[in-house]
């Protein structure tokens, strides 16, 4: 490697670190805010080396356990079972309108394309999941609306279809005597374990990271997800610092709630568990949306 390479190189590697910088350090300072007292943040500001440390935020959360606990349970449940529909859903679909030989591919094609541009609306889908399917308040409302099924992740996985999936493959195993279904299960889902998993992937964490189904469709809280509780949470506790109609007492012990550092905190938890999965998924998701890239 010449001198040319070594500098090219050098500056390659600091941009690198500055991007990384970029998405570590508000991360960290989100780490550090939850540990943060609540005092410190008001006077001082959001700062990664604070005047006083805390746990209180912690504490207060503590306090709400059994609330978190089966909160936790219900997006998890979501998440798993939604990840999982979705994923069968949409290769399915993305097959058939991934073969050539399917006569409606284009017109289906064209519906899936145009739910990325347009929808009814908030009142007439509220209506109709609530009214025709009687979704509301039940673990489908958390699932169906909205997630099940999306446009962008059909296209992508079609496309992986019709680009990686080769045609003489599909042929040898009709040869073979499989049909369509047999072919879609023991050829196309073993060679396509990367764009599964990156489906997989962006699937859960859009699962899991949901609050807005749970705000429209949920009222009962104990199926509030993890998401759902904590901005009900952070709702509630909105409301008690700006109520001015309480006594004096009670304005004291309301001031002492750790608002900001809880907020901190609750970003926190619900980080965790993507933080936790993503590295299994890694080598597959970075396979997934470069494969294909290289032409020959």
């Amino acid at each position: 490697m010449n001198r040319q390479d070594r500098t090219v190189q050098f500056w390659c590697h600091l941009i690198m670190i500055a991007i990384t910088g970029t998405i570590i350090l508000p991360f960290a300072l989100l780490i550090i805010s939850s540990f943060t007292d609540e005092a410190a943040i008001v006077q001082y500001g959001y700062a990664f080396f604070p005047k006083t440390w805390s746990l209180n935020a912690y504490k207060y959360l503590v306090d709400q356990v059994d609330f978190i606990l089966n909160s936790i349970k219900i997006s998890l449940t979501v998440t798993a079972l939604g990840t999982v529909v979705s994923m069968v859903f949409t290769c399915l679909l993305a097959y058939t309108l991934s073969r050539k030989q399917f006569p409606l591919r284009r017109f289906f094609s064209f519906l899936v394309f145009f739910t990325m541009l347009f929808n009814g609306g908030l009142v007439p889908t509220y209506l109709v999941y609530t009214q025709v399917f009687h979704i509301k308040n039940t673990l489908a409302g958390l699932i169906v609306p909205g997630l099940l099924m999306n446009g962008f992740n059909v296209i992508l996985v079609r496309t992986f279809f019709a680009a990686n999936i080769p045609e003489a493959i599909i042929d040898s195993a009709r040869i073979d005597g499989l049909g369509e279904f047999g072919t879609f299960v023991q050829i196309v889902m073993p060679l396509s374990l990367p764009i599964l998993a990156t489906l997989g992937l962006m699937t859960g964490v859009t699962y899991w990271n949901d609050w807005y189904n749970g705000l429209i469709y949920i009222t009962e809280p104990k199926l509030f997800s993890l998401q759902n509780l904590l901005n009900r949470i952070l709702e509630n506790l909105s409301f008690l610092q700006r109520n001015s109609s309480l006594g004096a007492a009670a304005a004291r012990e309301i001031a002492r709630i750790p608002g900001n550092t809880v907020r901190m905190a609750m970003a926190v938890i619900g980080v965790i568990p993507v933080l936790v999965i993503y590295p299994f998924f890694q080598k597959y998701f970075v396979k997934g949306i470069t494969i294909g890239a290289i032409k020959e």
